[in-house]
């Protein structure tokens, strides 16, 4: 993987308030932005157009590092009106993604939420994230922590496609190394993307393997398509999966980003019966969090 182009940046705020009735928690920090991870299908990539960026090539390599994140964090949770509430990292992007082994953004800022012991969520997909464990241990000792790895498939081809600068579909492993720790730990089914991860057999090598390494939870995404995913998205597929254009295009019609409401209930009733195999708690299908929440997940 080629070095990415950093800007370095001090922000006056690194809480963003979101709507609580729609992602049920309301406040989310990103280290950075931009992602080495690559992933074709996430649904930031239009974020860097705020920045005079694209959301392509530039979203993948020009990274924005907020520095000193941690000292107005602490500022923020320091004050008398903040109530510990529930702080989401990495909806965006991936807060240990490989920047962090240098800038250690991420790790400072659990330092504080340690210090504070406030309520923690976050997802990430990288192994680097064990590097932190001791962290993530003490703070699930005065808090609330979970962790969410998300893994869409163990298919190595559909992997190397379609997440190019993602570990291995064997990070799961650092899913254990969390657990160990003391770290509640679960998997984020996602992006379940129509005719390349969605069977019933893929769903079900990605439960067990969850279970196997033993996550609290699986919780199932669909893919989404927002402006600016989509388009990097739909100019990506037909170099890698030609024979999906078709179907991609009845399926997320215009400007459409979301699949019809049939195809999701259906998907997700396979994920379903693939928990109940492998002792997961069910969801049902129309109690599934909201499609706002879901797109959070990517």
């Amino acid at each position: 993987m080629a070095p990415p182009m950093v800007q370095e940046i001090e922000p006056k705020s690194v809480l963003t308030r979101v709507q609580a009735d729609r992602y049920g928690f309301r406040w989310t920090i990103n280290p950075y932005r931009g992602c080495q991870h690559a992933c074709v299908y996430c649904f930031a990539r239009n974020t860097h157009t705020y920045l005079g960026m694209n959301a392509g090539n530039d979203f993948n390599n020009r990274i924005v590092v907020k520095q000193r994140a941690a000292a107005v964090l602490r500022r923020k949770l320091q004050r008398p009106g903040w109530r510990r509430e529930l702080i989401m990292l990495g909806t965006a992007v991936d807060p240990w993604q490989p920047v962090e082994a240098k800038h250690r953004i991420t790790c400072s800022l659990l330092r504080v939420l340690r210090d504070f012991a406030n309520p923690i969520g976050a997802l990430t997909k990288s192994v680097l994230v064990t590097r932190d464990a001791d962290y993530l241990s003490e703070l699930a000792q005065v808090g609330s922590v979970h962790v969410n790895f998300t893994v869409g498939t163990l298919d190595e081809r559909v992997w190397k496609l379609a997440e190019p600068g993602t570990p291995h579909p064997r990070r799961l492993g650092a899913l254990t190394t969390l657990v160990r720790a003391g770290v509640p730990a679960g998997v984020m089914l996602a992006p379940l993307m129509p005719g390349l991860n969605d069977s019933r057999a893929s769903i079900e090598a990605v439960v067990r393997a969850a279970a196997e390494h033993g996550a609290r939870s699986v919780t199932p995404v669909v893919l989404n398509l927002r402006p600016g995913s989509k388009d990097w998205f739909m100019g990506w597929l037909p170099e890698a999966f030609p024979h999906l254009v078709e179907s991609y295009a009845r399926l997320y019609q215009g400007s459409g980003a979301y699949v019809p409401p049939a195809y999701e209930a259906d998907v997700r009733r396979r994920v379903e019966d693939a928990l109940a195999r492998w002792g997961f708690d069910v969801t049902p299908v129309d109690a599934g969090p909201p499609r706002g929440q879901l797109a959070l997940a990517l």
